[in-house]
């Protein structure tokens, strides 16, 4: 633990530092006009609206670590996991790797608050399964509902689209039948996966898809400032894009969500509404979260100097 504890912490630097240049050269990709332009076309209305479907979207993010804990046997207050959760994935989601990078962060935290390296490894597994099961249900449901749209959207025709959106519902479905009937552990190459309690299960798959129901509608509010598209259509190139950019590994998914979004939107030539969501999604939290780290960091630092001295005085 020594070893690991200093690592934990060149990790967190290396994050900070890292996210900070990676808006930097960022925002070198637009001008200022460009990026003045197309946030001023956007009405003000629409802005809001999709600021609050981004702040919704992170209190469903917090949630996910709020059953993760409570399936590692740790259960915290819902203001402790919204904080170690947003301080971590306002940085994460900016670095790229999240289990690593915001990982770490959740170390920082968790480690604090009593929970062990494996139970702070369980809830980095459980928040990822949730977000491929949120990503799984919000896919099918789109695809299903969405069957009998244009056909040159994705290339598919209605039925190649009803069996990818019976597809991608088979994977909570199954999840949940798994979890319902299965109690013991399962090997999972050198480790072992314990599937959580059902209750557990189905609170994942219904955060997990109320997450991505809310970026996709963050979304949407930008581009109607645009071009006339449905949600259906958004959410379906949303989960799409964020496929993509899980795959590629691109820090914060940059130019990847872009690429895929403005290619399975025909017609659109919105990269102002894509580039206002970035910045609400991704920079805006960030600028939040890396201050909250650093003052947290400073806190737990003067806590543990103040509780040493006390220490040292009981003994003299």
């Amino acid at each position: 633990m020594k070893i690991w504890r200093p690592l934990i912490k060149c990790l967190v630097v290396a994050a900070v530092c890292l996210a900070a240049l990676l808006v930097y050269r960022s925002l070198q990709r637009y001008t200022w006009d460009e990026i003045e332009e197309s946030v001023l076309s956007i009405a003000g209305i629409r802005l809001v609206a999709a600021f609050g479907f981004v702040i919704l979207s992170y209190a469903c993010l917090g949630m996910f670590d709020a059953l993760g804990v409570r399936y590692a046997g740790k259960p915290l207050a819902y203001h402790k996991t919204a904080l170690a959760s947003f301080t971590s994935l306002s940085i994460g989601h900016n670095v790229g790797m999240a289990a690593l990078s915001s990982g770490a962060v959740r170390y920082r935290f968790y480690s604090r608050w009593g929970l062990q390296p494996q139970d702070i490894a369980k809830v980095i597994v459980f928040c990822g399964a949730t977000v491929g099961l949120g990503l799984a249900t919000l896919g099918g449901i789109a695809m299903l509902l969405d069957v009998n749209g244009s056909d040159d959207f994705f290339g598919l025709g209605r039925g190649e689209r009803a069996a990818i959106g019976f597809a991608c519902l088979a994977v909570p479905a199954a999840y949940l039948l798994l979890c319902a009937f299965v109690r013991r552990p399962l090997p999972v190459r050198s480790w072992r996966f314990t599937p959580p309690d059902l209750s557990l299960a189905i609170g994942q798959i219904i955060v997990g898809t109320l997450n991505f129901l809310c970026v996709a509608s963050a979304i949407r509010q930008l581009l109607l400032a645009f071009t006339d598209v449905g949600f259906l259509q958004v959410a379906s190139a949303y989960v799409t894009a964020n496929l993509g950019a899980l795959v590629s590994h691109v820090p914060g998914g940059l130019g990847v969500l872009e690429a895929v979004m403005l290619n399975l939107l025909p017609g659109t030539s919105a990269i102002g509404a894509l580039i206002a969501f970035r910045v609400l999604y991704f920079f805006v939290p960030l600028a939040i979260g890396v201050p909250v780290l650093i003052a947290s960091e400073a806190y737990y630092r003067r806590q543990g100097s103040a509780y040493s001295g006390r220490t040292a005085e009981g003994k003299a």
